[in-house]
């Protein structure tokens, strides 16, 4: 094992450690972290972990960003405007 039980893979932990890292690379590296976790376990709960172990990170980082993001509720669903909003 790499990382931890939170980040096995350690790709967190790299992207903290990348230098110039972009939001752009961090939603990357988040999304494939969330595809790589557990099915039957929270992910909100993880993402918390996961702010909580790299508290001492910075706020501006981009990776403690996309780590808060995930963690805020997905905008409510509206109605598709056209043809395709009319039809079921």
């Amino acid at each position: 094992m790499k990382g931890d039980s939170l980040d096995p893979a350690a790709l967190i932990q790299e992207a903290y450690r990348i230098e110039g890292i972009t939001a752009h690379d961090c939603r990357v590296i988040f999304l494939d972290w969330a595809l790589k976790g557990d099915a039957s376990d929270d992910l909100r709960a993880r993402i918390a972990a996961l702010l909580k172990q790299y508290a001492s990170e910075p706020a501006d980082h981009p990776m403690t960003q996309t780590l808060q993001a995930g963690l805020s509720d997905a905008p409510a669903a509206r109605r598709r405007g056209g043809r395709s909003g009319r039809i079921e």
